[in-house]
């Protein structure tokens, strides 16, 4: 299976199963688009009035060692043996801990109904924080390496909790034979610098929720009395990512983009300009009837708009001005393993969500809905079934994965979103599907760009 497209002046060719990328010319483009559906001949005759014979031929040459090398029009080697996912171990390497079921904004589009999910406002205790992190570590099996984030509504409401479990955890690692890896988001509206020394000290991640420019951010995320929060939290945000360079930790600014600024390329370029240079804005996902969902008859803006902004960071790519933009990052040289580009984040078996009170749920897009209640950080996981079913949650398992060129790069998407809109897991989002069948086309353009950049850069230095 391979997945053709023309992107910043480029004639890419993706070979799906292989993994293997292209940029080839156009009389190679044109043949590969032929090649498996035409014989030699016809694909002469076809082409015969565009290119000369010898083009033609010295195309033909080239295919056929691509193909005798295998990164072209490769095998499924997966199709036929699929793994078993149900039959592997289940190991727990990370949880989403929701330390405070409450918030101090009310922001328009949050599935979390302002911190509430479904149910009611709470905040998690010392007890139960402490014994999700021995859950965690009991599940765990013999993996070294856990992850836990802290997670709202606004985890800094509960800071004090927050920094005795990362006390806590710390405790545990060398008698367990364990490392935690901490994260944490937050809305920025109580950070302060002891907050910020603590988590360039203890958080190997943040996420710092901002929409972008003003006008978008205030819209979408004010404080509960209406008025906006833009100016509150983009002096502290701009501040802790300073300090995070400097620390040399991860973070990165979060924003989700609506039906009211479709134009979001301008928002993760302003967010750039304002010194960020690891952002991520993602299309907000709502029902239907809310006035600011994406619409099936918005996906031709969007589409353009990814490509607006890869062309932009081309241009500041090499202009020396570049930043990641989260949804265009994509490792074409080893990726994560099989597993993880077949079935994705692990929610349900792997990657769990728990409640203040202590309830598992397999992700915390599910958090409420008492149908995936799996069990609690005391007794473990009693749904078993539960578990299962998200286990066997792969690629081959999803009717619209099978023949998506993406499918390696999403690993079969969301499966909270997918039940949101067809109630079951096995099926996908479809506008979510579109926009990241974009993206993956932008990221591979960006590679090429940036390889032909320092090919360039190399025969300048000869």
């Amino acid at each position: 299976m391979i997945h053709q497209y023309k992107s910043g002046g480029f004639n890419i060719v993706m070979d799906i199963n292989s993994g293997a990328i292209h940029v080839v010319d156009d009389v190679v483009y044109d043949v590969i688009a032929l090649y498996e559906d035409h014989s030699r001949e016809e694909i002469f005759a076809q082409l015969s009035g565009i290119y000369s014979r010898q083009e033609l031929q010295e195309a033909f040459d080239e295919i056929g060692e691509l193909i005798r090398e295998e990164v072209l029009f490769t095998d499924d080697i997966y199709k036929d043996v699929v793994i078993d996912f149900k039959k592997r171990d289940t190991v727990v390497k990370a949880l989403c801990l929701h330390i405070a079921h409450d918030c101090n904004l009310a922001c328009r589009y949050c599935f979390a109904e302002e911190g509430e999910y479904h149910g009611r406002r709470a905040i998690m205790s010392y007890e139960v924080g402490r014994q999700a992190l021995d859950f965690l570590i009991e599940s765990s099996g013999s993996r070294r390496n856990l992850e836990v984030d802290f997670f709202g509504g606004e985890p800094l409401m509960n800071w004090d909790v927050v920094k005795r479990l990362v006390e806590y955890g710390r405790s545990r690692e060398e008698e367990c034979g364990k490392k935690f890896r901490f994260t944490l988001t937050t809305n920025g509206v109580l950070l302060s610098d002891d907050i910020m020394d603590f988590c360039n000290k203890e958080m190997a991640n943040v996420v710092l929720s901002v929409d972008g420019r003003k006008q978008v951010h205030d819209r979408m995320r004010p404080f509960r009395g209406g008025q906006g929060s833009y100016d509150k939290i983009m002096p502290k945000f701009k501040k802790f990512a300073q300090s995070r360079r400097q620390t040399g930790k991860q973070y990165y600014v979060r924003g989700t983009f609506t039906r009211y600024n479709l134009d979001f390329a301008a928002d993760v370029l302003d967010l750039a300009d304002q010194g960020f240079d690891q952002i991520s804005v993602e299309p907000v996902v709502a029902p239907p009837e809310a006035d600011y969902s994406i619409r099936e008859e918005d996906i031709p803006v969007l589409l353009a708009e990814y490509d607006k902004l890869a062309a932009e960071m081309v241009r500041r790519n090499r202009e020396g001005r570049s930043f990641n933009f989260f949804h265009f990052m994509i490792d074409l040289e080893g990726g994560p393993c099989v597993y993880k580009r077949l079935s994705g984040c692990g929610s349900g078996s792997e990657y769990l969500a728990v409640t203040p009170w202590g309830d598992l749920y397999p992700c915390h897009q599910f958090v409420g809905q008492d149908e995936f209640l799996m069990g609690n950080v005391w007794e473990g996981v009693k749904r078993t079934d539960i578990r299962d079913e998200f286990k066997l949650c792969n690629v081959y398992a999803k009717p619209k994965c099978r023949e998506c060129f993406a499918r390696y790069y999403c690993s079969g998407g969301c499966a909270a979103n997918s039940w949101n809109f067809h109630h079951s897991i096995t099926d996908a989002y479809d506008i979510g599907c579109e926009l990241m069948r974009k993206r993956v086309e932008c990221a591979i353009m960006i590679k090429a760009a940036q390889a032909y950049s320092d090919e360039g850069e190399e025969q300048n230095e000869e």
